[in-house]
């Protein structure tokens, strides 16, 4: 005998599809639908909470998603399509859209945009840091020079730090344990360690980026009431580039002083 679903699974389904731009009651109904079957508007409605009336208009916005299809009998049955053709479904829609949005700015970004900087730039939360990290990176031509806290080591963090190799970038990481970075070493090749300068600092470390001598972020973890590890801190960051940006002068002095030895 089949168990039913656990709430919380049904309540995650309803609050992504509803992010993705379905209406709470369509995204109830899709998920019903998806529970059951297949089924008629009294079905959803006794295990959704949609009225049995709102039913059909919910089906329709599914159905011209593609995400159901509507049987002509009395009364109407609606099949949906299975959870993984629907996830194929929104993927390849805002695959589309973001492909056009990027379109769109790219047309209107200046030409010259400059590269240069007054002052640093504020970013709060992990997963906008992660981003702004994730795209130096990808920007890095020459050299990056990284310390982090493990747990702020991602998959997604370590995959750029290789492209970036691949690429022909140096590599230097600190802030490692010898376990973590013997896996990093073997995903990384040629990654370059260096002694951390966080050694018998009480200061709740994030991380510290260079690239190419003209890129920098500094990043450290605060208070914060995030679900991410380490729960409860959260992360913010400021950022500049350009060669003569504050920020990025006292980076690079700071890690000129720490590597100075390795680059002679």
């Amino acid at each position: 005998m089949s168990q039913d679903p656990p709430e919380s699974a049904r309540s995650v389904a309803v609050e992504q599809l509803t992010e993705l731009g379905l209406s709470t009651y369509a995204a109830r109904t899709f998920v019903a639908l998806v529970e059951l079957g297949e089924g008629t508007a009294q079905d959803v409605s006794d295990v959704a909470d949609v009225p049995r009336t709102r039913v059909y208009d919910a089906a329709t916005e599914l159905r011209d998603r593609g995400l159901v299809d509507v049987r002509q009998s009395t009364p109407k049955r609606f099949w949906p399509v299975s959870a993984a053709t629907g996830a194929r479904h929104f993927e390849r829609y805002y695959r589309h859209r973001v492909e056009r949005l990027t379109e769109a700015l790219d047309a209107v970004e200046p030409v010259d945009r400059a590269d240069e900087q007054r002052g640093v730039w504020t970013v709060t939360g992990r997963e906008t840091v992660d981003e702004r990290v994730l795209e130096l990176l990808d920007e890095a031509e020459e050299e990056v020079v990284f310390m982090t806290v493990e747990s702020l080591l991602t998959d997604e963090v370590v995959d750029r730090l290789a492209a970036a190799s691949d690429r022909g970038v140096s590599i230097r990481v600190s802030g490692l344990s010898d376990s973590v970075g013997a896996v990093l070493d073997e995903r990384v090749p040629g990654v370059d360690p260096f002694d951390s300068i966080w050694v018998g600092s009480d200061t709740p470390a994030g991380r510290l980026l260079m690239v190419d001598q003209r890129r920098a972020l500094v990043s450290v973890l605060v208070a914060g009431e995030g679900d991410r590890p380490p729960e409860p801190l959260d992360e913010t960051a400021i950022w500049g580039s350009g060669e003569t940006n504050s920020l990025v002068v006292v980076l690079r002095a700071i890690f000129t002083w720490q590597l100075d030895g390795d680059r002679a």
